[in-house]
């Protein structure tokens, strides 16, 4: 008898296609961001409403996260964060910090996800946002686990 192996994220999506979970904790506006880090936020944000209208992108901005190149140009970018089944179980984010070297934007922050509106993981995102004429050109992402609920 053989047992798949399903990795956990992809049991998360799985899920995810048939609970919706609940939008509760975004990364709210804050008057005293740059106008990079405002873009930024506007990114975090739409991680958790779905909403990518306030989210600018240059044509071809690209995405890379633990290593694995995820996005491959500004529309897909925008098409994942409205529609992409793998931002579906995203609960809220957290706990967000944000640093600003030239035209990068350095964040981390805690992001919960789940189903149902039960929270299942907490993870540490650490991401850099490389904007060109006030548009994400480059993000790069590193997940670290921190909590299983």
């Amino acid at each position: 008898m053989r047992i798949a192996k399903t990795a956990p994220s992809a049991l998360l999506t799985a899920i995810a296609v048939a609970i919706i979970a609940p939008a509760a904790v975004s990364a709210a506006p804050n008057p005293d961001d740059s106008p990079n880090q405002a873009m930024a936020r506007a990114y975090i944000d739409a991680l958790v409403s779905h909403d990518a209208s306030a989210v600018r992108f240059t044509p071809d901005a690209t995405r890379v996260e633990a290593g694995l190149q995820t996005g491959f140009s500004g529309p897909q970018l925008a098409n994942d964060l409205g529609h992409g089944v793998q931002y579906s179980v995203i609960q809220g984010v957290r706990n967000l910090t944000m640093a600003e070297t030239g035209n990068t934007v350095h964040t981390t922050y805690l992001l919960d996800a789940g189903i149902g509106g039960m929270r299942l993981m907490t993870v540490e995102i650490v991401e850099s946002f490389e904007l060109e004429a006030g548009a994400i050109d480059r993000i790069v992402a590193d997940i670290r686990p921190v909590s299983l609920s």
